[in-house]
């Protein structure tokens, strides 16, 4: 039982301050309730597919072919197919990190990785196209020109700041 809370002590600690907030403030409590509810039913429509698309990914593609474009013998092509395939995924970011997870797994070169994650949260196809007829295609154009330097930027200092070896030995990742 110790070993329980001590695994979920932040998802227990979340509930009773909910759980403390509806007895102080019932309206408010109320629709933190209802709006963890409904994401947390959005993930769970979400999540099997992700798992699926995981399988998939570690079955078929082989380590070799991760490794030759987006690990580190990729070179340059690495950070350009991370940008691609980041900007032509669908879905919500929390999509991202399991699958850049297999990505890891199967030798990818964590910037390369880091970059994924960044052109899926702000790079993607159809978002630039809305926000560019929002906003116009000038303004689109810009951000991503601005944004797509910064990217790459992060995922070489996050490379150069993150241990890999002590994410290997303490998440057993590889």
């Amino acid at each position: 039982m110790k070993r329980f809370i001590w695994n979920y002590k932040a998802s227990i600690l979340i509930v009773a301050g909910i759980i403390l907030f509806c007895s102080f403030h019932e309206v408010v409590g109320r629709n933190t309730v209802l709006n963890a509810t409904h994401f947390s039913l959005e993930v769970f429509k979400i999540f099997p597919a992700i798992l699926v698309l995981m399988g998939l990914i570690d079955v078929w593609i082989p380590e070799s072919f991760i490794e030759n474009n987006l690990g580190n013998a990729a070179g340059m092509k690495g950070p350009i197919i991370s940008l691609l395939l980041g900007s032509f995924a669908s879905g919500p970011l929390f999509a991202s990190f399991p699958l850049a997870l297999t990505l890891l797994k199967k030798g990818g070169r964590l910037q390369n990785v880091v970059i994924f994650i960044g052109a899926w949260s702000t790079i993607k196809i159809p978002m630039i196209l809305m926000e560019s007829s929002f906003l116009n295609l000038r303004f689109s154009l810009l951000r991503l020109t601005i944004t797509i330097p910064f990217i790459v930027l992060i995922g070489f200092v996050m490379e150069k700041l993150i241990d890999l070896d002590f994410l290997e030995n303490k998440d057993g990742y590889r």
